[in-house]
């Protein structure tokens, strides 16, 4: 029995997004090559491994068992490809979930870079500020930014991100500026969501439930809703920076700074990760490690 590499890697693409088209989309392919690649691997299996619906494929029975198998035998190909292939050979496809928030000005200069460094390496980088399922959407890895959430991911710290509680002189001059957090509940709060706040008082962490009519998916709509006088907002530096140098945006509240917070890489577990990754995570690490704005003003 013969199985080609290609035939495997088709198949996991298939198998996590649910049908021949995303996959096809997430390859760069034609569906009729997918579709030949998956016929080709069913007849050399003697086995169905998907079930066509007008949906999509959902995995049969024997398709899920051999999914798993299929993924660790083509991370250890992958692995041994990359232990001997000298860095200037790195290939094959990253693709990449990236926050739109700063992530256009900030991270999109590194994903550049990366590119220009390694010709053979195909750079897909998908920028939105929504949550990423980076397994069920078929990503290498993502770029997150803030207090992480518990899950079985595994993430790289590239480097701190530092923020803080901001106000126009406008809404400070008609509502005043909070002093403490328990004052934040009288004010309007500039939101992504439902999401807390949280400040440091000395080692202490307070966390606030803030309330406001004004809510975001995106850091940028946030500062202008906040030079626009509707409230306040809690906000990285890198965001904030130009806009208080302007005088546009005054810190407030700062006797509670927030609690320290960083810029991740994101992988889905396993035991090593692919040198593509590596090597994406160092040269963000070091060309953060010279950005005078990413961290502290």
């Amino acid at each position: 029995m013969r199985v080609d590499i290609e035939e495997l890697q088709t198949f996991i693409e298939v198998a996590d997004a649910g049908g021949v088209s995303p996959a096809a989309l997430r390859l760069g392919v034609s569906k009729s090559i997918v579709s030949r690649r998956l016929l080709r691997l069913e007849s050399e299996l003697g086995v169905q491994l998907l079930a066509r619906t007008t949906r999509g494929a959902a995995l049969t029975e024997a398709g899920a068992i051999f999914r798993d198998h299929a993924a660790r035998a083509c991370a250890e190909i992958d692995m041994a490809r990359e232990t001997v292939m000298p860095a200037v050979e790195i290939r094959g496809r990253l693709r990449v979930a990236v926050p739109v928030s700063f992530g256009l000005t900030h991270f999109a200069p590194v994903v550049a870079e990366l590119a220009r460094r390694h010709p053979r390496l195909h750079v897909q980088t998908c920028y939105s500020d929504r949550f990423v399922d980076l397994i069920a959407e078929g990503y290498d890895c993502a770029i997150r930014v803030g207090y992480l959430q518990d899950s079985n991911l595994i993430a790289r710290c590239v480097g701190p991100i530092h923020g803080k509680l901001v106000a126009s002189p406008d809404y400070i001059e008609a509502h005043g500026a909070p002093e403490s957090p328990e004052q934040l509940v009288a004010h309007e709060a500039l939101m992504q969501g439902t999401e807390t706040w949280q400040f440091m008082d000395g080692d202490k962490i307070i966390t606030v439930h803030p309330q406001g009519r004004f809510k975001a998916d995106n850091g940028a709509a946030l500062i202008s809703a906040a030079t626009a006088g509707l409230g306040v907002a809690y906000l990285p530096d890198c965001l904030t920076h130009e806009h208080v140098l302007a005088g546009a945006l005054v810190p407030i509240m700062t006797r509670y700074p927030p609690p320290p917070a960083g810029a991740y890489v994101i992988r889905p577990p396993g035991q090593h990760p692919a040198r593509k990754i590596r090597v994406l995570t160092d040269l963000l690490i070091e060309h953060f490690g010279e950005s005078p704005h990413f961290g502290r003003e």
